[in-house]
């Protein structure tokens, strides 16, 4: 079907306010496989928008030549409250202001939800148990009453999400190399999307403790598989939150080199007919909790001694925090030590930091000790 444009009206909290959201839907009607692909749910994150807007035109053009063999929603910009969210001339948007919960936090978990109803519906028969899973999905999801404006909102999310085969999440660090956030099970089918993202690094958890949002879909096929090893449960959801370096990096060149990256692993995964071009592949995955969040325990003013890409040893300076305040205030340095050998893909565009504040993500091979629970920085 050629591209179509649905508007959907969320009543926002407010009497007498709403907000709009954006869904195009391409492809055949009887396609085999769904793609389900949004960008700034955390809505001050803006570089999966802009490698959205070129990436509809290149699925446009595939159409119209017959290429798309599966039917892809996109949602541009998926968190239109959190775009409302400006204070005092800054934007906002990574929490909801109602409820304080991080956008990309929390979300439902789909196993406790349809668990116990799917597992009696069971066969042998691998194409019809994905159905019944999905169907119980659906089936809960029209059951819900959401409430307030961002239950709605996800709820309307979820519903055009729940039956994809690929749910790509697209955003973006503060300042950062491409990276990807994965499950083990789905990192095992997107090897093509890192190598075709130029990511740097594959940051596998099967739980990193948040309930975000990427984590929603693959972890009910999963405990599904586990629950019921004695079922053939074929694993139906590979997704992924896509880190397209930080927040300032939303310039035409860079989004039409990320969505050509989009478009190539498409055609990688036979999503879109075609071979995609020859690139180097990406580095191994590594365990989440091998990477280190560093962080600060006093304010201060960040000065760095490394720049991103940089590998650094365990004990290394990352950076040097000027004091701000106390007898040594703006002539003191107190260096910021590297807990692990590993390298630097993210670091902190604001260079004032108050205590606990993350100034860099290093990416060590070895899980830290302490890593576990929750595996994220907020």
């Amino acid at each position: 079907m050629p591209l179509n444009r649905t508007l959907h009206r969320i009543d926002a909290d407010a009497p007498g306010t709403t907000t709009e959201l954006t869904i195009f839907e391409i492809g055949p009607g009887d396609a085999g496989q769904k793609v389900y692909l949004q960008a700034a749910l955390h809505a001050d994150e803006q570089p999966g928008i802009m490698a959205i807007h070129h990436l509809l035109p290149l699925i446009e053009a595939a159409d119209a030549r017959g290429e798309l063999r599966a039917k892809f929603t996109i949602v541009p910009m998926v968190n239109p409250l959190g775009m409302n969210q400006r204070l005092f001339g800054d934007h906002v948007g990574r929490y909801d202001f109602r409820s304080g919960t991080n956008f990309n936090r929390r979300w439902p978990d789909l196993f406790a939800a349809v668990g116990q109803a799917v597992a009696p519906r069971l066969t042998d028969d691998a194409e019809a148990n994905v159905r019944t899973i999905r169907a119980a999905v659906r089936e809960w999801l029209a059951g819900q009453r959401p409430q307030t404006a961002m239950q709605k909102l996800r709820h309307l999310v979820m519903t055009q999400a729940y039956d994809a085969d690929y749910v790509l999440d697209l955003h973006c660090d503060n300042e950062a190399l491409v990276h990807l956030f994965v499950t083990p099970e789905s990192m095992a089918e997107l090897t093509e999307l890192a190598d075709h993202m130029g990511s740097v690094a594959q940051l596998t958890a099967e739980d990193s403790g948040g309930g975000s949002f990427d984590e929603v879909w693959p972890s009910l096929w999963t405990r599904l598989r586990a629950a019921h090893p004695d079922k053939p449960i074929p694993f139906s959801a590979r997704a992924a939150t896509l880190e397209y370096r930080g927040q300032p990096d939303v310039f035409d060149a860079i989004g039409k080199k990320d969505a050509a990256g989009l478009f190539a692993f498409f055609q990688a995964k036979g999503l879109i007919a075609g071979a995609p071009p020859a690139v180097e592949s990406a580095p191994a995955p590594l365990p989440l909790s091998a990477t280190e969040m560093l962080r600060v325990d006093k304010a201060g003013l960040l000065a760095y001694r490394v720049e991103l890409g940089e590998h650094v040893e365990k004990g290394q300076p990352v950076a040097d925090l000027i004091a701000l305040d106390g007898p040594g205030a703006f002539t003191e340095r107190t260096p910021i030590l590297a807990g692990t050998a590993g390298r630097v893909i993210s670091r902190n565009q604001s260079k004032f930091v108050v205590p606990g504040d993350s100034i860099a993500k290093i990416v060590g091979t070895e899980p830290l000790p302490g890593r576990e629970g929750y595996l994220l920085e907020d």
